[in-house]
């Protein structure tokens, strides 16, 4: 069958979305998704979305990493899952739907920002003085770094931590964070599914915001941290009260690149 696509990407995260409503895309060929992310036979992405609806008429995001197995939440394919709906009409600017880490919140504004309600974090991890492990509906370890960010081997460092012994079974996704004098996080991530670096993590950014109230404990329970990846700027904001944080929000821009028709088999 031939079946439209649409190619949107969130500070250079990019992903392949299908509007799945009637079920029909074969969901289970872990080789056709990772054929169709693949940047030299197929479409190219770090991730595949579905747009499906739940028996109670909401829409579910179904997510794949490049790999073609489906994954957890990411962070800024919701957000390109958001735009999504309202560029079909599918949904209004303020909007829910469901992922596999349960309900979102989302605000899709003019200015091709999308605000990205996460969920909350009860419990992140000391590994050592810099280094934090969290789950922002991923698995995520966050190490902060005293080099210049740019000047680091994403891929060989990132990698060694992935598939040490700890976390080789399930991945671990790892962020290596330098903050700047402005106070702003420097963030490159290394992706499990991937297995490489991506140009930005949502996820990845809203752990390394969250970490950082771990590395420099403030009185004030508000916390709003700028972020840079290497695909642009993101901006995180949430509340932490007696360990809990809550009211987590993932803001950046989020945009469609084009769009066209793959041919696919029928699925079950």
């Amino acid at each position: 069958m031939n079946k439209l696509f649409y190619k949107y990407q969130g500070t250079g995260n990019d992903f392949i979305l299908f509007d799945d409503r009637e079920g029909k895309f074969p969901a289970r060929d872990k080789a056709l998704i990772a054929r169709l992310c693949h940047r030299r036979f197929g479409i190219g992405a770090d991730g595949l979305i579905l747009f499906q609806i739940t028996a109670e008429g909401m829409p579910y995001m179904q997510y794949f990493n490049s790999d073609g197995a489906e994954s957890t939440m990411c962070g800024n394919g919701g957000r390109c899952f958001s735009r999504f709906l309202v560029d079909l009409k599918a949904a209004d600017n303020k909007l829910e739907f469901l992922a596999i880490d349960g309900p979102h919140q989302a605000l899709v504004k003019e200015n091709a920002l999308v605000s990205l309600q996460m969920k909350n974090v009860d419990a992140v991890e000391k590994v050592d003085e810099r280094t934090f492990v969290l789950n922002t509906g991923s698995p995520h370890y966050v190490k902060f770094i005293n080099q210049l960010i740019t000047t680091l081997d994403v891929v060989e460092a990132g990698r060694s931590i992935r598939y040490s012994e700890r976390f080789a079974e399930q991945g671990i996704n790892v962020n290596f964070v330098q903050k700047m004098e402005d106070g702003s996080l420097a963030v490159r991530t290394y992706e499990r599914g991937v297995e490489d670096e991506t140009y930005s993590c949502g996820t990845g950014v809203t752990a390394a915001a969250i970490a950082l109230s771990e590395l420099e404990p403030r009185e004030f329970p508000h916390h709003a941290v700028r972020l840079g990846t290497p695909g642009g700027a993101l901006r995180v904001s949430y509340q932490r009260e007696n360990g809990v944080i809550s009211d987590v929000w993932l803001e950046g821009p989020a945009v469609m690149v084009f769009q066209g028709v793959v041919e696919l088999p029928e699925g079950e």
